[in-house]
Parts: C-alpha cells; sequence; structure tokens
C-alpha cells in the first residue's frame, strides 16, 4: 500500500502537476505543555533568553520577535483562570531600550488585571535589559553562578569613513538642515552631535533608574545610581546591594512563586508551537543566552543601516 502510495506522488510529479504547500510550515497557535507538578492551578514558566528585541528571526521556520512570543504567551495567560503565578526564566544579556521597555510594560499590565505574583529567575545573565525586564517581577532570584547589573545606556553606532576612504568611495548626503545626517555612518561625529546624542541617553538612562526604583522599593534612588554605573555584578553581590532578593536555583523560583500565589501544589507549564518540545523546567535553555545570544541581534544589518541602536545591553 505505501509502495502504491509513492509510486503515485512521483507519478503526479512526473506529470508536471504542481502542489501549493510549504515544505517547512509556520508555526502554528500556542499549545500548553506540562513540564512538572500536579495539581488544578498552573505556574507559567516564561522564557527570556537572548537578545531582547523586536527582530523576528528568519530561517526555514521563521520564528516570533521576543516581543510577540511574551505578548502572545501572555494574552493567553490571561484568559486561563487556572494560571496562579508566573515565572520568568531570564538568560539575557539585553537588548534595545524600546524592546525591553514594551516587554516590561506587558508583564507590569497582565499583573494589573491578574494580580498574580510574577517571580523572575535569572540564569547565566541577567543583565542590562534582562535586569530592567526582572523589575517587573514581585521577587527577583538570581542563579549562584549569575551575572546581573550592567544598569546603564549604550549606543551602538559605526564610522565607515576610514574604511571608505581607503577604497576610494566618497558619500555625499543633501540634507534640509545640519543634523538631519547626525550619526551618519559616513562622517565623523561632530561634538555638538555628541552632546545630542548623550542628551537622548541620559533620558534612557534615567528611566532606567526610575523602573528600578520602582521594582526595588528597599533602596533609594541615590543608592541605585551608585549601583548603575554599568558595573556587572554576580548573584551573591547583587544580594548584597539590594538588587536580587535572594540566592536559588529555577526549582526554588517556581516554589517561592506557588508561595506567593497561596498554593501547596500546582502544575508547572509552558506554551509551545506544534513541534516544539518540553519534558522539565529547564527544557530549550540551549537557546544562546549568554554573549552567544548576541547572535540573535544582526549586528550586520547595523554596519549595512548605519542607524544608531539605543540599547539596554552589556556588550563588553
Amino acid at each position: 500500500m505505501r509502495n502504491s502510495i509513492v509510486v503515485g506522488v512521483i507519478g503526479l510529479l512526473l506529470s508536471g502537476c504542481t502542489f501549493n504547500f510549504p515544505l517547512f510550515p509556520g508555526p502554528g497557535p500556542l499549545q500548553e505543555m506540562q513540564v512538572d507538578g500536579s495539581g488544578k492551578a498552573k505556574v507559567l514558566l516564561i522564557e527570556i533568553s537572548g537578545m531582547i528585541s523586536s527582530q523576528e528571526k528568519d530561517g526555514f521556520r521563521p520564528t516570533s520577535s521576543m516581543i510577540a512570543s511574551v505578548k502572545e504567551q501572555l494574552t493567553r495567560a490571561a484568559k486561563d483562570e487556572q494560571i496562579k503565578a508566573v515565572v520568568l526564566r531570564i538568560n539575557s544579556p539585553g537588548g534595545t531600550v524600546t524592546a525591553s521597555d514594551i516587554i516590561y510594560h506587558e508583564l507590569k499590565t497582565f499583573k494589573a488585571n491578574r494580580k498574580v505574583p510574577i517571580v523572575a529567575s535569572i540564569m547565566d545573565l541577567g543583565t542590562s535589559g534582562g535586569y530592567y525586564i526582572a523589575a517587573a517581577a514581585d521577587r527577583v532570584m538570581a542563579h549562584p553562578s549569575s551575572v546581573t547589573g550592567s544598569i546603564g545606556v549604550i549606543m551602538l553606532t559605526v564610522n565607515a569613513k576610514g574604511l571608505l576612504e581607503k577604497i576610494g568611495v566618497d558619500a555625499t548626503a543633501v540634507t534640509s538642515g545640519p543634523r538631519k545626517d547626525m550619526g551618519s555612518p559616513f562622517r565623523t561625529m561632530t561634538t555638538e552631535e555628541r552632546a545630542i546624542f548623550q542628551e537622548l541617553i541620559d533620558s534612557f538612562y534615567q528611566r532606567f533608574l526610575t523602573i528600578v526604583q520602582e521594582g526595588r522599593s528597599n533602596l533609594q534612588m541615590d543608592q541605585i545610581k551608585r549601583l548603575a554605573d554599568g558595573r556587572i555584578y554576580t548573584g551573591e553581590q547583587a544580594k548584597e546591594a539590594g538588587l536580587v532578593d535572594q540566592i536559588g536555583y529555577l526549582e526554588d523560583a517556581i516554589a517561592v512563586a506557588k508561595k506567593q500565589a497561596g498554593l501547596t501544589e500546582a502544575r508547572v507549564v509552558t506554551y509551545q508551537h506544534p513541534g516544539e518540545y518540553s519534558n522539565n523546567v529547564y527544557s530549550k535553555l540551549a537557546v544562546p543566552g549568554g554573549l552567544a545570544g548576541l547572535a540573535d541581534f544582526d549586528l550586520a544589518a547595523l554596519v549595512r543601516g548605519g542607524t544608531p541602536q539605543f540599547m539596554y545591553l552589556w556588550m563588553p
């Protein structure tokens, strides 16, 4: 029977028939997957892994951006009354200012509407934008070997003027005003332009400080400013400084989430698209989340486009 089907398909192909179906179908709607625990109540595990950006990932099976993915999960969770707590599994060096802020906003909105506790669990990295997102949680936990902190802003741009001169290429811009092409990769930034960019960076930095203060009521603004000079901290150092609440593993974060929700038992669930598979709370962490997570951000596109990028990012 099987051989007959194969022969039939080959015959159709040889006859010139065409088929309109994707060789690599895109992802379908989210499906719930239980990875641990028991009971009626649920603790939702959401992964924040790799570069935080609005950039979608291309390939044989294109995937949504991190913003779209988190939004989709929170939208589904908002409709499920059995979701009693959320755990953020953070493994990120940070990302763009806007993407970090959008995810933070979505988490705060979800928490305000559903009134469920959110616990952040920082794995390898929870720096800059990763820590910014963690500030939306009710409690922040760090793995014993975590690196966190790097509170601050960096602007990424390139200057290709010297390279172009070496290969005999001259770029000319016709603008409506002297600042229209500020940040251009084809010329050196002026002192006045640097000052303008610095004002923007200072504004984004002040917002970061405010977000941290809202999430860390134990710290005064002057304390936060001393901690927020861009430096990184181990999990233990961050706990001593008041940037995280306690040291613990992912299972400890889940236990804290259950306790805060008043649960003695609960099922730990994740949302996944068809074709994905998880069998425990650490599944899918093979996605680069450390410095290798920078591969998720198309730095080549930055060079090609030349547009400055404002980042909440630890990028040594």
